[in-house]
């Protein structure tokens, strides 16, 4: 079965919707990040950190899950496949980056941070932390970036199949 022309818009709508949510969360962990490293109040930096937690618990994952599921379905459901392109493939593989780190590192590493602001109310013992949530943080929008890269250009072609 494959969709006809309004449903797979449609879809693409929400796909792109949901993509643009989770590069949007990235880009506000980046801010709070950069804020929480560059404060010296430590109530600042536990609201900032606190932000990113509560967006880790919800529009993160639900934005996560809401790409990878209408990804999947538009491969399904259209001429793409999930395997016909390398492009596809290559979009496939850098899913799993922000999939493992938003459903799951995200949520420790903030809700971590949190933790050790109230212990120590010091910015230097966060420092291991910091470094964590922005390695994950640069991770997730780099992998986004090439795959929005990949959904527009296309490149490398159609896989050669088999002869039977």
């Amino acid at each position: 079965m494959k969709l006809s022309i309004t449903p797979k818009r449609w879809l693409v709508t929400v796909h792109i919707l949901f993509a643009a949510i989770m590069f949007g969360n990235m880009i506000t962990f980046l801010i709070l990040s950069i804020t929480a490293a560059t404060a010296n109040d430590s109530q600042l930096m536990e609201s900032c950190y606190q932000i990113m937690h509560v967006l880790s618990k919800t529009s993160v994952k639900a934005a996560t899950f809401g790409t990878i599921v209408t990804g999947i379905l538009l491969s399904v459901l259209t001429k793409w496949g999930l395997f016909k392109f390398y492009w596809i493939i290559a979009k496939e593989a850098l899913t799993i980056i922000p999939f493992v780190l938003n459903m799951w590192a995200m949520y420790y590493w903030s809700l971590d941070a949190i933790n050790m602001i109230q212990v120590t109310s010091k910015q230097a013992d966060s420092s291991m932390l910091q470094t964590e949530l922005w390695t994950g943080i640069i991770m997730q929008l780099i992998s986004l970036i090439l795959m929005f890269i990949l959904s527009v250009f296309k490149p490398w072609g159609k896989r050669q199949t088999a002869a039977a």
